[in-house]
């Protein structure tokens, strides 16, 4: 191992931020007194659906409704209308690849039968940062010289992101699905509809407490940025809850886990949490298989392990484990919203990239940006205006949480969602819905 750490948290992005970086310390110990619990919207601010997965009767089964477009092509004939695309993939390590697969799905899709924008077909204006932060310089000053590109959205950014909102400034609207650090949630012109990772991780410890009645928990995590930052929010999550955690962070080219789980004591603990990206995910499943650590129902991770490429090396399926989602989940058949996604993406993209949660939020992100371009309509289109839109808008969201209240937090009022719901995982695709849309304890 190259280090272990039990890592603290903040709201604000920059404690957030800083908490991850203090992870570096070789001893476990606990976080700072002075770290702020996590924030939750009061319990009658966002009501949450019961019974059926999604968000039951208000769940989006109509994508041409949905968007306000018109059956049929876009005609290509019209100009386009740009939308910016920022993801970070190509490099060492990469959140969400898949992301990018979403969106473009819903561009084809969008152009082909909903019309596209008043009859203008969309454009997706990609640029994409791999390795350092002068890459989300670069992507920022882009888009900025781009003066077609009236909005932005983005995948999975921790690299380079707070470059990239200082290269862009604060005129474009940056329409973030799931924000992976706190850089998002302060920024003016920024709208995270699914939430990001210190609101939508901290249900962990809501779900340890009220399901598992968990009194210790190990998570287990590389140290690779964008999942430091989510490890901060599930840990802060559970101590708040009143679960005792010990977290330990690893070299992402450790392919043996079993030591790095040994020393977050899984063998023992009521809870474990194998939280990585999706390059990780393999490794952690072999490693906690190796270990005799097998309770799927105590085996609790985020989605990212959701993932074709898991499956592959997994022997063709997805690691037997409980499942944390802040969106629709691609084998929740209680879920009214997700057939029509499976019927799209079926029709424009490789079934295999489907399920994975990063292309099923973009997927749902580039819909919602027609949606308020059609409600704008195309002569009366500006960042100002898309920004607004998104601003004001309380879902119901495609493929999204019940409830959305943009502005609701004071130290991130870009975000939009703090709720999660958990599955539970038996192998083939078949899931069981164990919480619904769950939030941080207060």
């Amino acid at each position: 191992m190259r280090r272990q750490s039990r890592v603290g948290f903040a709201v604000v992005a920059a404690a957030l931020l800083a908490a991850a970086g203090c992870s570096s310390s070789s001893s476990s110990s606990s976080s700072s007194s002075s770290t702020p619990a996590p924030s939750s919207a009061p319990a009658s601010s966002l009501p949450a659906s019961t019974g059926t997965g999604g968000q039951g009767a208000q769940s989006v089964t109509s994508y041409l409704a949905y968007t306000g477009g018109k059956s049929g092509p876009a005609n290509n004939s019209l100009a386009p209308v740009d939308i910016g695309f920022l993801n970070q993939q190509g490099g060492a390590s990469a959140i969400g690849p898949l992301a990018t697969v979403g969106a473009e799905t819903a561009v084809k899709y969008i152009n082909a039968q909903l019309g596209g924008v008043d009859g203008h077909p969309l454009k997706l204006v990609t640029c994409f940062i791999a390795n350092t932060d002068a890459e989300g310089t670069t992507c920022g000053q882009q888009f900025a010289a781009n003066k077609s590109i009236d909005v932005i959205a983005t995948g999975g950014v921790a690299i380079g992101i707070q470059p990239f909102f200082t290269a862009i400034g604060t005129t474009t609207p940056v329409i973030d699905g799931v924000a992976v650090t706190g850089t998002d949630g302060v920024q003016p012109n920024a709208v995270i509809l699914f939430g990001d990772a210190t609101h939508v991780l901290g249900p962990f410890g809501t779900y340890a407490v009220d399901v598992l009645h968990a009194k210790t928990a190990a998570l287990v995590y590389p140290d690779i940025p964008g999942i430091t930052e989510g490890a901060a929010a599930i840990e802060a999550g559970l101590k708040a809850a009143g679960v005792s955690v010990t977290a330990v962070g690893y070299d992402e080219s450790q392919t043996d886990l079993t030591s790095v789980l040994v020393a977050a004591h899984a063998t023992t603990a009521d809870m474990v949490i194998p939280y990585s990206d999706s390059s990780g995910c393999v490794n952690l499943a072999k490693s906690l298989i190796q270990l005799g650590i097998t309770d799927a129902k105590k085996i609790v991770s985020a989605p990212l392990c959701l993932n074709g490429q898991v499956a592959a090396g997994l022997g063709g399926d997805f690691p037997i484990w409980t499942y944390a989602i802040a969106s629709s989940l691609f084998g929740d058949p209680t879920d009214p919203g997700m057939p029509a996604y499976i019927k799209v993406t079926g029709q424009f993209e490789s079934p295999a990239d489907a399920p994975d949660p990063w292309n099923i939020v973009a997927f749902s992100q580039i819909l919602t940006i027609d949606r308020f371009m059609n409600e704008i309509g195309y002569a009366n289109l500006s960042p100002s205006a898309i920004l607004a839109q998104a601003k004001a808008f309380k879902g119901p969201l495609a493929l999204g949480a019940p409830a959305l209240d943009c502005g609701l937090f004071s130290a991130a009022p870009a975000v939009c969602n703090d709720r999660t719901q958990f599955f539970l995982y038996s192998g083939k695709n078949h899931w069981a819905k164990e919480a619904g849309w769950l939030q941080p304890p207060s």
